[in-house]
């Protein structure tokens, strides 16, 4: 398959994640959206990105004197980033932003443009502070400097764009300002939404509800996104309250869901919305060269040496561990990964629901398990889930590790370094989950619900386990109880079998996890199936 090169994409995200210095992302979206744009270099694909210059990120989480999460901010600094000599202003509020724009070129042809609103003209404006600030109110600031901001930084800085892609909903702006270009051009609004429609392509990334997000109309038309649209075609757009997402389904031709399971699911939650889509599946992939351990991936080809370069790669966790909390874990013990945001249906501490088995587990002696994971700081429920995950800390102090301020990182050495892989959301609330992948293209072998991308990939027992069989319920209760039974099941009378009495297998497993998804799940398939599928 070859990218078609007539496709110019504008690759609109709110966050990138390309490096732990580099603090522009809070999570899996910025990671995968990274991702996204060094695949673009490696093929060549015509294609940038626009974002937003963050000058605090999303904060750095600390675990405090009283052992609980806080979260505390502080200037980046962006010395890597070039001049363009171009500014571009947009209305917020009645107020004329002015937003410099930044080129971000580490990756050639596929520069990054991100605006920054931290400038002395605009006085104390706050827009461009911190990723995801707290209310309605600054977030509709922040959307209308990516989506008005980006459209008009393209056209001054003359870059031709056929395709714009929205990652997420947070765009929807720019696409309101392509109809009001048309119209200042003498379209009338039909034709130009029509036209714009042809223009726009769109990606969701969550099945939860509370991540599909929604502003009162009250307060986008004072914000000035209406951006010459009228109440009513506002809200035939998006609905009232206003939904990003539903606008986002609306203004595309194409939309994508970033996984199978994903895709069924989006097209059931959103199947009420006349004028969208279909929502096709575009599994996510990893850039293999970001996430891969060299060593593993040469043992993987060589066909020998996969277990040492695994234990390398092992070893060089622990020692981070002990760097970073004075933990000092057994290389030749079960080691155990589990690195997500702090969310509730992504169940962090399930294994411990049971605190009876889960204590037999651990006092057996077979087991180790680290943990890492932030919460948004305004999230008081995330909050109590990384302190849950403290507690279990202490109370295995030589077993249980938590890891504080998750970062790419810590997201590599885990995946590189832990024999298993653990994921076990609520079905079916995972869009994706793309640490899995990382871990597998590392020989480190999944145990995970059958939720996101792993039903797509799952081989029972031959690279990896699931977790339950695919059951969901409305009875939360019910379901946390009925795959708490399975883990603990599976990790008793599978995982810790073979990991001590059967290595061999173990290692045939480990290149079975490599073989079926060095290629399947990478970041460059994933980026040609977009020019085939969604682009053209």
């Amino acid at each position: 398959m070859i990218v078609k090169k007539n496709l110019n994409v504008a690759y609109f995200c709110m966050e990138y994640g390309l490096d732990k210095d580099c603090k522009l992302y809070s999570g899996g979206l910025g990671i995968l959206a990274g991702d996204h744009m060094k695949s673009a270099h490696d093929l060549n694909a015509p294609l940038v990105g626009i974002g937003i210059k963050w000058k605090q990120g999303y904060g750095d989480q600390v675990i405090d004197e009283r052992n609980a999460p806080d979260c505390r901010f502080y200037d980046s600094n962006f010395d890597f980033l070039k001049e363009t000599g171009v500014k571009v202003t947009v209305e917020v509020e009645g107020r004329v932003i002015t937003c410099k724009v930044w080129k971000l070129d580490a990756f050639g042809n596929n520069p990054i443009y991100l605006l920054d609103t931290d400038l002395p003209e605009n006085g104390d404006c706050s827009i461009s502070n911190r990723l995801y600030a707290g209310s309605s109110h600054e977030r509709v600031a922040q959307e209308i400097v990516l989506g008005i901001g980006g459209v008009r930084a393209l056209r001054a800085l003359n870059i031709p764009v056929n395709v714009y892609h929205f990652n997420e909903g947070h765009a929807v702006p720019a696409a309101i300002e392509l109809i009001r270009e048309k119209r200042e051009k003498g379209a009338g609004y039909a034709d130009a939404l029509t036209a714009t429609r042809e223009e726009c392509v769109f990606t969701t990334h969550t099945p939860v509800m509370a991540g599909n997000e929604e502003h009162q109309l009250d307060t986008l038309g004072r914000m000035g996104a209406f951006n010459g649209l009228d109440r009513s075609q506002m809200e035939a757009l998006g609905g009232s309250p206003f939904n990003m997402t539903v606008a986002a389904l609306r203004l595309s031709r194409k939309a994508n869901a970033v996984a199978k399971l994903h895709a069924e699911t989006a097209r059931q939650m959103w199947a009420w919305i006349e004028d969208k889509p279909d929502i096709i599946p575009i599994t996510n992939g990893v850039h293999r060269a970001t996430w891969t351990s060299a060593s593993v991936a040469a043992a993987y080809r060589a066909g020998n040496g996969l277990w040492d370069a695994h234990m390398a790669e092992k070893q060089t966790l622990i020692d981070f561990i002990k760097e970073k909390n004075d933990v000092a874990l057994d290389p030749d013990k079960l080691l155990i990964g589990f690195a997500r945001r702090a969310a509730a249906y992504k169940r962090s501490d399930l294994i411990f629901r049971n605190q009876e088995a889960a204590d037999a587990l651990f006092k057996s002696g077979q087991l180790q398990i680290v943990f890492a994971g932030k919460s948004h700081p305004a999230n008081a429920t995330g909050k109590l889930i990384i302190s849950r995950l403290l507690e279990m800390s202490r109370r295995h102090p030589e077993q249980v590790v938590f890891l504080e301020n998750y970062d790419m990182e810590i997201g590599a050495k885990l995946t590189r370094g832990a024999d298993v892989w653990l994921n076990n959301p609520v079905r079916p609330k995972e869009a994706c989950g793309t640490s899995g992948m990382k871990a597998a293209m590392n020989g480190v072998l999944n145990c995970s619900v059958l939720d996101g991308w792993w039903p797509e990939a799952c081989k029972d027992g031959i690279n990896g386990w699931q977790i339950g069989d695919g059951k969901t319920a409305a009875d939360v209760d019910n379901i946390d109880w009925h795959d708490g039974q399975s883990l603990h099941d599976t990790l008793i009378n599978k995982i810790i079998p073979a990991y001590y009495d059967n290595r061999n297998k173990w290692v045939e497993m480990m290149k079975a996890s490599i073989a079926d998804t060095i290629t399947a799940f990478s970041a460059d398939r994933m980026l040609e199936q977009y020019y085939s599928e969604l682009y053209s």
